[in-house]
């Protein structure tokens, strides 16, 4: 029987709090106060690393759940849907949170800082819905 690594993908989520808490610490009240360059590269990373560390639990459990080997990130999102650990609203989620981290890391000359601040805003609760529901999972599977 597959068995998940529980103590891995904890660490990955107190990994993603942390990021999480960091970046809501230094979350810019405007968007005026985010367009300083400081501020402005710390959110990006902060944002990146979440969601690397929400791809990284999502490898954990594709592979601890012997769900085959992903063709590339996106097939991870499936391939967990499929299988009924997440939604495919989740899923739909985190494929627009692998593009936006797409984005962040490779095309640093166009990211669009409207949309950062907004995600910083806005979209930090899908953090919260995906670790939710990680957590439901892993304790069903006590």
């Amino acid at each position: 029987m597959a068995r998940v690594d529980r103590e891995r993908i904890l660490s990955k989520i107190d990994e993603l709090d942390a990021y999480l808490t960091e970046l809501k610490e230094i979350s810019p009240d405007s968007f005026e106060e985010y367009q300083g360059i400081e501020k402005k590269r710390a959110c990006e990373r902060l944002l990146q690393v979440s969601i690397e560390a929400v791809i990284d639990v999502c490898n954990l459990l594709v592979s601890g759940l012997r769900l085959g080997l992903p063709g590339e990130e996106g097939d991870l999102f499936d391939k967990l849907a499929g299988s009924g650990v997440i939604s495919k609203e989740m899923r739909n989620t985190l494929r627009g949170m692998k593009g936006f981290r797409n984005i962040l890391v490779h095309e640093y000359a166009r990211v669009d800082d409207r949309l950062v601040y907004e995600a910083i805003k806005g979209k930090l609760r899908d953090f919260e819905s995906f670790k939710r529901v990680v957590l439901e999972f892993l304790r069903a599977e006590l």
